[in-house]
């Protein structure tokens, strides 16, 4: 494995794009270039003006002074017509995401895909036998052109995560572009995942896909988002949004595997609403970027709603990832389990937050939070910052956080089995993250460990 899997870039010679900062003239033309309806340049418009208004966040986090908006470009299109069919995607695009392992997957173990390149959708595709149950898997601006689905998108859009909550919030939905729409009709199991990848060529620009997924009563779907860009030395930004709406009875597992390169500032948004008896399920591996801000939240809102948030993060030299989760519990008989896991090397920053609101009618209530990190040296730090906020008192709530280093005497046994010192730790560390590969499609399990190889010979820039 070399990082050139991932780190190759693509010429945008031809490409459109647009000036970097933002002005209403930049969200104008990103509204017409997408013919939306009224209603939603009236909500970009608000947006950039919530956007200039709102401070910046203070005394929270790492720093993200690198992170310069006038040096950054909301919007590239690599001039390619959204394709139904992989043989019409341009060759250079296409072999980008061949390089991937994109259209293998798709055609080995997916029941739809679809690729995002810098702002645009340049693939979508999904399997007949899946469509002929009435799922619906599109993009977004697709979905507001079509007027059996922009009411659905008017009536969710924007609701669970809204402008105010924070300013990254606001630029997300000023600028937005890309990201996928999908719609699981009642009592239907899609067997197969469904997949979308993002893909950031361009040098100093960002990318800003918004997800929007409902799964209505009692149906079933696991959805798996893949994230990587190649490196330069100037800024990239993704702030991207994910909203999810799991109905009475419903289940929807939402996994990713983000692997950006150590410029990107990675400030996403990631939110879902659970109904009665229904289940959420997260199982998150953040790899790369310079600096990550990310919490994604679940609002239990029905009875006997479920949680599980499984995840892995690893720091290497000049990261600064500062990640967790938030789970609300607002429904009676409402359960809530996270399991994290860091590794820190070579410098690297792991913070790890987590939230537990449990609310007042929350009766019986249970919620456990674990977190375990792995250090790789000395240099290197890891802070665990737990909150919880309990107003039931039949409610249960527990924490516990262990941070640990490989023993000496644990890497001594390996090499006298045979093993290298280097591949001694790797494999004590792929021990470490084998509770979150386990919960992958086996291909992104691969995937995971790959990545995990790489951070340990020092290879992912």
């Amino acid at each position: 494995m070399n990082r050139s899997l991932y780190d190759f870039t693509k010429s945008e010679e031809g490409y459109e794009r647009y000036a970097d900062g933002l002005t209403p003239e930049i969200v104008r033309a990103i509204s017409a270039k997408k013919s939306e309806p009224e209603w939603m340049l009236e909500m970009r418009l608000k947006a950039l003006e919530t956007y200039h208004e709102m401070e910046m966040p203070a005394n929270w986090g790492p720093s993200i002074d690198g992170l310069d908006l006038n040096n950054i470009s909301t919007f590239v299109s690599p001039k390619a017509k959204q394709a139904r069919d992989w043989n019409d995607v341009p060759d250079d695009i296409k072999d980008t995401f061949e390089r991937l392992g994109i259209p293998q997957a798709e055609r080995e173990s997916l029941a739809g895909v679809g690729a995002q390149y810098d702002s645009e959708i340049v693939y979508h595709n999904m399997r007949e036998e899946v469509a002929k149950y009435g799922v619906v898997y599109t993009t977004i601006e697709d979905a507001l052109l079509d007027p059996e689905w922009e009411p659905v998108v008017r009536e969710y859009f924007g609701t669970l995560i809204p402008m105010l909550d924070h300013k990254f919030a606001a630029l997300h939905y000023a600028v937005w572009s890309g990201g996928s729409f999908v719609y699981v009709p009642k009592g239907v199991t899609v067997e197969y995942p469904l997949q979308s990848y993002f893909r950031l060529n361009a040098q100093g620009a960002g990318q800003f896909e918004h997800t929007l997924i409902i799964v209505d009563e009692g149906a079933d779907l696991h959805f798996i988002e893949g994230c990587s860009a190649p490196k330069y030395y100037d800024a990239n930004l993704h702030a991207g949004a994910v909203e999810l709406f799991v109905k009475d009875g419903a289940r929807l597992r939402y996994s990713t595997i983000e692997n950006w390169s150590k410029n990107m500032f990675n400030l996403n948004t990631k939110r879902a609403r659970v109904a009665s008896d229904a289940r959420m399920e997260w199982v998150s591996g953040s790899f790369g970027s310079h600096v990550s801000y990310l919490y994604p939240t679940t609002i239990l809102k029905g009875d006997r709603s479920t949680c599980d948030f499984t995840g892995i993060t690893f720091a290497g030299a000049t990261q600064d990832l500062d990640t967790g989760c938030k789970v609300v519990l607002s429904g009676a008989d409402t359960t809530a389990s996270v399991e994290t896991k860091s590794i820190s090397k070579d410098g690297g920053l792991n913070t790890f937050r987590s939230s537990i609101v449990v609310g007042r009618h929350a009766e019986r209530a249970r919620a456990t939070v674990s977190c375990q990190s792995l250090m790789l040296d000395d240099i290197s730090r890891s802070d665990t910052i737990p909150a919880m906020d309990v107003r039931c008192a039949t409610a249960q709530v527990g924490h516990e956080a262990t941070i640990g280093r490989i023993s000496d005497d644990t890497i001594l046994y390996l090499m006298s089995r045979g093993c290298s010192e280097a591949e001694a730790r790797s494999m004590v560390v792929n021990g470490f993250a084998n509770p979150v590969s386990k919960e992958l499609p086996l291909e992104y399990a691969v995937e995971m460990n790959n990545l995990i190889k790489l951070e340990m010979e020092g290879a992912i820039g």
